[in-house]
């Protein structure tokens, strides 16, 4: 899922070829994000245009041979005069008058062609790792001819256009491992490698034989006259960082260095470079003056924290919710804000919390993680890998958050992207942090073979390095369970045990329901209150709050009148949640289905069978209440295959179900076997709101 949609979409033309471009936001000035050299499009700057969509107006355009532009085979459609005029038509198309212009690459040719031919068309100018022809040979890469076959293919040999024409897919994976190489780029380069495959190799021959900066970049520079900025990776391995240097010696303008940055510092350090190239921005079109705020002296004025939930279904808005309202017990006066999405906007409504108004800018992870699912099917750590420019975004979201006003505390309940960018520029961070999770380490699903093993081991082993070198950025780290309740695997080869790891950098608050179980220990009073008949057999279906749970409710449907056969006076009770529409679901008579519950687990107390996902949250209310349940989690889900059903086990908990060997029939038999009977759980604790609570509160 984009992190954010164009607004417009359309084409130009010249001599013939079609050329694409997208406009995002309606904020001013404009940018305009130019095409860098053909193997790749204009997606690669999808960690920018969220962001800089929320304050200005930005344009992007593919360049001729790949994205929505047409592949022609004609070098003279790739020179860089062309595709700057590509610039110009694409402004007059969309009625832009001047721009902020940022080239990285090839791109910054473009640019220099562009103001140095259109003046008044630029504000401003950005040049990233530019490639134009100034910057001095890289030491290890050796010159071989493009044209002739080679008798070797080995390392930069495959810059050659016979190599391409027999094996491009491999000359791609070769040229963007050279782009991103900075360690645990693998996000980067898979992306890279699958945008270079959507143009042809006859198309990036011509390009790379198209005419390059005739007038020369010396000469080109002279004519720019508008305020720049040069940025270059001190580690680019494509294009010397002599060149960025060279450059803004012949602009006189600032020259910013990434230090250890390969050739794409926008996509491997995305909140350094969007906030640099924000400032840059406001210094040429300063913002408009801020209205003055009144300082209360820190002594005096309430505490304030800004509470983060995941918003990946439901499972962490109770406890997160219970955990705050103990806060408040140990600071009377606190002042909670929320900065979260729907479904948790949802609990939170229903107790009077208030949610911050920057939320509305959130981008859903919710429904991205949907846009992943397939049938019961949920491949959890690809699907996070995919969020990436979500992350991106939403971290903007709250560093904006707290640039606006001080908070005095930070709560992120799994906030990934808190964790992971504070991490990765702990100078942003300028408040308490309180980490929250109920499992640490990304598992391999076997379906995903070598390459899954070694991803996730590498994001383990990046969490790891990050942890170690800024101990600090987690003031409090806390695993929402105890020590057992951690697997026993290792992080992946050469890497900690997880558990081990786990009890070193974690306090252990023991699980949080987010309920007091006491009043629900009547359980006959409480289904008269709910409505349930003593003689009935009641059973609940749920799946949380997400929207990925539609198949099992649907199979769970089709067993009903089986099931209903074999248990005599059986109610089921259906509950879609926020974001499945009960309207789409099936009905049978006597089959009841409800939208969204609040208090769910009142129900659940209730009921003598509960049929659930895997998910965390559902299955450890039911076993705190002691009700039977059957469980399933989703295929490739690593943590409800994992975490979840390790820590199930060892509470001695529900039934483990597989979705794939599950028929009507067979559903139909277990929940006959399975309903009213009587259960031996291992205790869950009541008080682990009140212990996070208290390693929290120290913090304020």
């Amino acid at each position: 899922m984009r992190a954010l949609q164009p607004n417009v979409q359309g084409h130009v033309e010249r001599d013939g070829v079609k050329i694409g471009y997208e406009v995002f936001g309606d904020g001013s000035p404009t940018i305009l994000l130019f095409p860098s050299w053909s193997i790749v499009h204009s997606r690669r700057w999808k960690a920018l245009v969220p962001f800089l969509a929320r304050k200005y107006r930005v344009i992007t355009y593919d360049g001729p041979g790949n994205g929505r532009s047409d592949r022609p085979t004609d070098a003279a459609a790739y020179s860089t005069k062309a595709i700057a005029d590509d610039a110009v038509l694409v402004l007059d198309a969309t009625s832009t008058d001047s721009v902020v212009g940022v080239g990285l690459s090839k791109g910054a040719a473009f640019l220099l062609e562009l103001g140095a031919a259109h003046p008044e068309r630029l504000i401003g100018a950005v040049f990233v790792a530019p490639a134009v022809g100034l910057g001095d040979p890289q030491p290890d890469r050796p010159s071989y001819s493009f044209d002739d076959e080679l008798d070797t293919d080995e390392g930069w040999a495959k810059f050659n256009a016979p190599y391409w024409r027999r094996n491009w897919p491999r000359f791609a994976a070769f040229f963007m491992s050279q782009l991103a190489s900075e360690p645990h780029s693998t996000k980067q380069i898979e992306d890279c490698v699958g945008w270079a495959l959507e143009t042809t190799p006859e198309a990036m021959i011509a390009s790379t034989l198209a005419p390059f900066l005739e007038t020369g970049a010396t000469e080109l520079a002279a004519r720019i006259t508008c305020p720049s900025l040069v940025i270059h990776g001190t580690d680019d391995h494509i294009i010397d960082v002599s060149a960025g240097k060279k450059l803004a010696g012949l602009l006189g303008c600032e020259l910013a260095l990434f230090e250890d940055s390969g050739h794409v510092p926008d996509a491997r350090d995305p909140v350094r470079f969007n906030l640099l190239l924000r400032d840059f921005v406001e210094r040429i079109r300063p913002p408009a003056k801020a209205q003055a705020t009144t300082w209360t002296r820190a002594r005096s004025r309430k505490p304030r924290a800004l509470y983060l939930s995941s918003p990946i279904g439901l499972g962490h808005a109770l406890r997160d919710v219970a955990i705050a309202s103990q806060l408040r017990e140990l600071h009377p006066g606190l002042e909670v804000d929320w900065l979260a999405e729907h479904p948790v906007t949802t609990v939170l409504s229903a107790r009077g919390e208030r949610v911050h108004p920057a939320s509305s800018w959130l981008v859903s992870e919710s429904a991205h993680i949907e846009g992943e699912s397939a049938e019961h099917d949920l491949h959890c750590f690809q699907a996070f890998r995919t969020m990436d420019e979500i992350l991106v975004a939403n971290f903007h979201v709250l560093h904006d958050v707290l640039e606006e006003r001080d908070y005095d505390l930070v709560v992120g309940d799994e906030a990934w992207d808190a964790d992971f960018f504070w991490h990765e520029n702990p100078e942003l961070k300028r408040t308490a942090f309180a980490w929250l999770t109920d499992f640490v380490g990304w598992l391999p699903m076997p379906a995903g073979g070598e390459r899954e093993a070694f991803l996730t081991a590498d994001y383990n082993a990046e969490m790891i390095e990050q942890v170690e070198r800024y101990p600090r950025i987690r003031d409090r780290a806390i695993f929402v369970g105890n020590p057992d309740d951690v697997v026993p695997h290792d992080f992946g080869p050469g890497l900690p045990s997880i558990r081990e790891w786990t009890e070193g950098h974690y306090d252990f608050s023991g699980y949080v329901t987010g309920f007091d179980p006491t009043p629900l220990a009547d359980r006959a009073a409480l289904r008269e209150e709910l409505g349930y008949l003593p003689d009935e057999s009641v059973c609940i279906v749920t799946v949380g709050g997400s929207g990925v749970g539609s198949a099992l409710l649907r199979r769970v449907i089709a067993a009903f009148p089986l099931a209903q056969s074999l248990v005599p006076g059986l109610r089921m009770v259906v509950v879609a949640g926020p974001r499945i529409d009960p309207q789409s679901l099936p009905s049978h008579p006597g089959l009841e289905v409800r939208a969204y519950v609040d208090q769910l687990y009142r129900h659940l107390a209730a009921c003598d069978l509960a049929v659930v996902q895997g998910g965390l949250t559902t299955c450890m209310e039911l076993t705190a209440l002691r009700r039977p349940f059957l469980y399933f989690p989703l295929r490739n889900h690593f943590e409800q295959n994992y975490h979840v059903r390790h820590r199930l086990e060892r509470y001695g908990a529900g039934r483990c179900m597989d979705y794939g060997d599950t028929d009507a029939e067979t559903l139909a038999a277990a929940i006959a076997k399975e309903i009213g009977n009587d259960v031996d759980y291992r205790p869950v604790e009541t008080d682990g709101a009140a212990r996070a609570a208290a390693r929290i509160a120290s913090l304020l």
